[in-house]
């Protein structure tokens, strides 16, 4: 069912004074448990500087013993060590983002991001349009679920020897399905004009697709669409070469 121009104004801001009205009640700032080349917790770190929204980082080390954290705020560095244990009993799946959040810990990004995109003021991560949420929605689940669980850390250190290959193919695979895609919903951004949970997924993809030398030249629609938002400062940001616990010689 078609939404109406002025309906859809009187539900966006019935659903803005609600996120304002419990944003301001709450109080506390988030806590994102995350990994600067992460790119699910790229993902959360990128809605947040959309929103506009200050937390701290408690940066969890993928590479060490499975998840050792040390705590850092994005204004002041705490050297507090977490054991794993600690770790896995707030996300038993040891995978990272986890983000405590208004009381609860959340795991799994697109959840965070629609949980921050349906509580907080700002930009809407989902366009209003139930079309264009779906399209949102689709792109999203397309490069979370059928690219990136393919060549995440945990998967091709089972690969070994063969992870670049393994890498490479599932990402080409991918995005040959995602171009013709894009092309059909792609404006300014992926859905249209506006930023969406879309573009939160796609930059930290590419960026991931060059890491494992993926030729993006062969994706014009993806390679355009990367090149306009990093040109954003919340992509800048919550770039992994920026981030508490990236190491010097990755540093921008």
């Amino acid at each position: 069912m078609e939404v109406s121009d002025q309906e859809r104004k009187a539900l966006e801001h019935e659903s803005t004074a609600a996120s304002i009205s419990s944003w301001v009640a709450l109080g506390t700032q988030p806590i994102l448990h995350g990994y600067f080349r992460s790119s699910c917790s790229w993902r959360v770190r990128i809605a947040f500087a959309l929103k506009g929204v200050e937390y701290d980082q408690l940066p969890v080390n993928l590479i060490k013993d499975g998840g050792q954290q040390s705590c850092v705020s994005l204004t002041v560095a705490l050297s507090v060590p977490k054991l794993t244990e600690e770790y896995k009993a707030l996300n038993p799946m040891q995978q990272v983002p986890a983000v405590e959040i208004d009381g609860t810990t959340l795991s799994q990004s697109l959840a965070v991001i629609q949980y921050i995109d349906e509580t907080r003021p700002g930009p809407r991560l989902l366009p209003a349009d139930p079309k264009a949420r779906a399209q949102v929605r689709m792109i999203s689940d397309l490069i979370a679920s059928g690219i990136q669980p393919l060549q995440n850390l945990y998967v091709i250190q089972k690969i070994g020897a063969e992870k670049m290959q393994w890498s490479q193919h599932f990402i080409d695979r991918g995005f040959q399905a995602l171009e013709p895609i894009l092309k059909q919903t792609a404006g300014k951004y992926c859905v249209g004009d506006e930023i969406s949970m879309a573009d939160i997924c796609l930059v930290p993809q590419v960026y991931n697709a060059e890491r494992f030398k993926v030729d993006v030249g062969k994706y014009p629609t993806i390679k355009r669409l990367n090149e306009a938002l990093l040109e954003i400062e919340a992509f800048q940001v919550s770039h992994p070469s920026r981030q508490p616990d990236t190491p010097d010689d990755l540093r921008a």
